[in-house]
This record gives structure tokens, sequence and C-alpha cells, in this order.
């Protein structure tokens, strides 16, 4: 979970400004996925004021996974999170994961041609 370096309880409510803080997202972002989010419900107090529970804070981090390091279309990531991926996150998944193999081989390949041209030439 988050480091929050506020000295508040683990289950205090936080800002949004400390959520995106903790987390490394930027505030406009968090606002944005409440709109594309339904699960993701912070309190609203007067004036709009946005606090998150912990379980918000919680819900944050996957969305971040599931969308900036595993691939995820906001589609994809909103299946994922109902728990039953339909067949175009199926897809995304699968082809998030041929991109990663394809660009291991791609390495891989790289690191041959050059062991074979310092043989060549040495």
């Amino acid at each position: 979970m988050a480091e929050f370096d506020d000295h508040k309880e683990s289950g205090a409510l936080r800002t949004i400004g400390e959520v995106a803080k903790a987390t490394g997202i930027k505030a406009h972002v968090l606002r944005y996925w409440e709109q594309q989010f339904p699960q993701l419900k912070p309190l609203k107090r007067s004036g709009g004021r946005r606090y998150y529970r912990a379980e918000d804070v919680v819900l944050v981090e996957r969305i971040d996974r599931l969308v900036n390091r595993e691939g995820y279309t906001l589609k994809g990531a909103k299946a994922a999170l109902r728990g039953a991926p339909d067949q175009q996150a199926a897809a995304e998944v699968s082809a998030a994961a041929e991109a990663s193999v394809s660009g291991d081989v791609l390495a891989k390949l790289k690191a041959i041609r050059m062991d074979l041209h310092a043989a060549l030439a040495g």
C-alpha cells in the first residue's frame, strides 16, 4: 500500500493531494478515474473536497497497476475489476503478454547479434 508520511493512522481519511503524492498519480488523473470507475467513490465534503478511505487508496493502486504496469485499457481494467473479464479484456491481456515476450525475445536477439559481431571482430 502507498506510503504516507503524514503521521496519520493507517486507516485515516486522506485528501486527494495526499493520495496523489503517496501514489505518484496526479490529482487530475484520480478525478478522471473517479468518473471512469464506479467503484472509486471517495467521500466528498462541502466544497467538493475529496477524502479517500484506505479501501479507496487500495483501489487506486490496483487501477494504477492494471493500467500503467500491466497494459490494460480503461475498458479492460473495468472488466478486470468486475471480476468477469470480457473477450476484449482477455485479448488485451494476451496482447500485453505477447508484447512482453516479444520484447524479451528482441532483447535476447540483439545481445546475440552483439556477441556475434564481437566474435567476428576479435
